[in-house]
């Protein structure tokens, strides 16, 4: 993993950065937001900040769906793993209706991954270990501008993916 490296996903817009993880005898020192990283946009590489928050994602728990129609999303895990699946709703994409599926966390993808307004985002610890998210966005929280959907709702069907994929399974 080089800092720096930016993988494009199945969905346009939906990009990660693999983040640096310097390792020192009293525990590692963990990078996340730099101009110089490129996907955060703006002047110079910056954003404005709307807010910071952490979430933390439990063995077994599914938090899902979500999605905004003006924020984007800025997601590392610095501790534990996250199954992240992401499905592309927008009405003008050219990737639209595509799904995309992620493994975030240390050791092997400690990255930032930026999640464009109109995608559907939900995601899953994986082991048996908790997850941390730290999320960044772009706007402050608006209770208005989002919109929730169950994962278990009949609405959920429009989106092709079944959190008993055994690749997420829980």
């Amino acid at each position: 993993m080089i800092e720096g490296t930016v993988h494009a996903t199945t969905i346009i817009g939906a990009d990660y950065i693999d983040l640096k993880v310097i390792d020192t005898p009293g525990g590692a020192v963990l990078h996340m937001l730099r101009p110089a990283l490129g996907l955060l946009g703006g002047q110079e590489g910056w954003m404005q900040v709307g807010e910071v928050y952490f979430s933390e994602v439990l063995p077994g728990a599914v938090k899902a769906w979500k999605r905004h129609a003006r924020q984007t999303q800025h997601f590392a895990v610095p501790a534990g793993r996250l199954g992240i699946v992401l499905c592309d709703a927008r009405e003008s994409s050219l990737t639209r209706g595509a799904v995309q599926k992620l493994v975030l966390g240390r050791r092997d993808t400690y990255a930032l991954l930026r999640i464009p307004c109109g995608v559907w985002y939900g995601f899953t610890a994986l082991g048996d270990e908790p997850a941390l998210i730290c999320n960044v966005t772009d706007l402050p929280h608006d209770p208005e501008e989002g919109e929730k959907m169950d994962p278990d709702s009949d609405k959920a069907g429009a989106i092709p993916f079944s959190w008993k994929h055994p690749d997420f399974a829980c």
